[in-house]
Formats: C-alpha cells, structure tokens, sequence
C-alpha cells in the first residue's frame, strides 16, 4: 500500500472515532458560529487533532491545510495535506447521520492520494492517483449512463454565500427538464464519492473550498468519471464551483449550467 494512503486512512478512522463516539452524547458539544450559517464544534476540532498528531509522527515536514486551522507550513511545502476533520458539521450537529472525514495529499499541485471516511456506515472510500478507486475493499467505477434524461444529480445549496441562491434555482430549473431528481444530503465529500459509487448520477455545487472536494475529486476521477469548473475547466478547487459525472452526462449538465451563469462566473 502507498505509505501515505496508508497514514491518511490512520488518521481518517482515528477522526471518525472520535466522531461517531460524540455523536452518540451530543449535548456536551461545545458549538461557535465562524459566519453565515457556517459553524464549528469541539467535535471538528478534537477530530483535526488526531489527524495531525498521526500526519506529524510520520511525515513532520510536509504542510497541512485545515478547515479550522488553517495553514500549518512545514519545510516541505510541495507536499500538502488538505483536511476537512468533519465534513457535514450541521449534520452532524442535528444528529443527521450523514457526514465524513475528507483528507487530500497533493504533491506539486496535484493530487496523488484521497480518502473519504464515513464513520457512522463504516465506508472508506479512496484513491491513488493512476490506481483507481476502492469503497472499502470493492474497485468503484461509475455508471457509463450515456444521457442527463432520468438522472439523479446531487447538489449542495450555497447557504455561506445567499447571492449566489438565484444562481442556484436557476441551474436546477434548467437541469429539472431532464433530470429525475436532486438530492441535497449536507456533505460535498460524500457527495462526490457517491458520484464515484454510481449511487448518484452526476453532482455539482458552488462555492465551496478545497477541503471539501480535493479528496472526493481524485475518487470520481480514479473511478472514470470526470470532474471540471462551470466553464469545463480545473479550476474547481480555486473557485469552489465544481461538477462531476461520467463524459456525458457531465457534458449535458454542463450545457444546462452555463447559461444560468451571470458574468461574476465568467473568466
């Protein structure tokens, strides 16, 4: 196994035992508004620092990026750890049992190693890059389904950023033409990975950060989907506009987005 897949599933179920034990007594949770709609628990916290305690036994000179710390350098700045300890915090914070633990590792700008921990099913997902895609032992590949007609897409509403929420309805009305249904589950990590799994057609979302997305991208892309920006470009992790689904359905949601795009979307 990749030595570093190998640390980055160590400190995915470590994080999810911490998770999943506190899910159970939730009332002790301490919780802090960060902005709009957009919180953070001692649960995110104690999580993120299990998973740089172990990243920093093995590999102490390699820089971690966090949702709650933020940028942690280390010596080795070509080597980078993106890390969402908690993906789906208001889930989680509701008692929804539907959130994960994201960890990305990218060398050089580019992504070689994604995991996504679901603690409360127990379904690891991960990826390296060039060796495909694995829920738990089982190879993913996605579904070839060859048109957007029928699809189930999942999507996440911009709830940081109530702006963009015209954007959003527009998109959907587009797409409802020929789409089956949405689902919104609260968690862009899991999101992408059932994408990955085939248990959803195709997913796309706006402004969200690299943490949410940087591992589940690698598990779409090794299970031979694609992912790609609003203008079918790789700037998703810059700009948190992502979509991702086999070849064509991707192209057929991509057909139905632009058009909704105001000019604060073009490049």
């Amino acid at each position: 196994m990749n030595p570093m897949l190998n640390i980055a599933i160590r400190a995915a179920r470590r994080a999810g035992n911490v998770i999943a034990k506190n899910y159970e007594r939730r009332d002790d949770i301490e919780t802090a508004q960060k902005g709009i709609n957009d919180y953070v628990t001692s649960v995110d916290k104690a999580a993120e620092a299990e998973i740089i305690e172990i990243i920093r036994k093995s590999y102490p000179e390699h820089t971690i990026i966090t949702e709650e710390s933020g940028a942690i350098e280390g010596k080795d700045n070509e080597v980078q750890w993106i890390i969402d300890p908690l993906d789906g915090t208001r889930n989680f914070m509701n008692g929804l049992p539907h959130f994960s633990v994201s960890i990305a590792i990218r060398v050089k700008n580019r992504t070689e190693v994604g995991v996504v921990y679901d603690p409360i099913r127990n379904e690891l997902f991960t990826a390296v890059r060039g060796e495909g895609a694995k829920l738990n032992e089982v190879r993913l590949r996605v579904d070839a389904k060859r048109e957007l007609q029928g699809a189930i897409l999942a999507t996440g509403f911009p709830f940081k950023q109530p702006k963009l929420m015209p954007t959003q309805f527009a998109i959907m009305n587009a797409l409802i033409e020929n789409v089956a249904d949405f689902r919104r589950t609260g968690s862009a990590a899991l999101d992408l990975c059932y994408v990955a799994a085939s248990r959803v057609d195709g997913y796309f979302e706006m402004g969200i950060k690299a943490w949410d997305c940087a591992a589940g991208d690698l598990i779409v892309r090794e299970a031979g989907g694609l992912v790609c920006d609003f203008e079918a470009g790789n700037g998703y992790l810059r700009s948190g506009n992502i979509v991702a689904a086999p070849n064509r359905v991707l192209k057929d949601m991509l057909n139905k987005i632009r058009p909704c795009l105001g000019d604060e979307f073009k490049h």
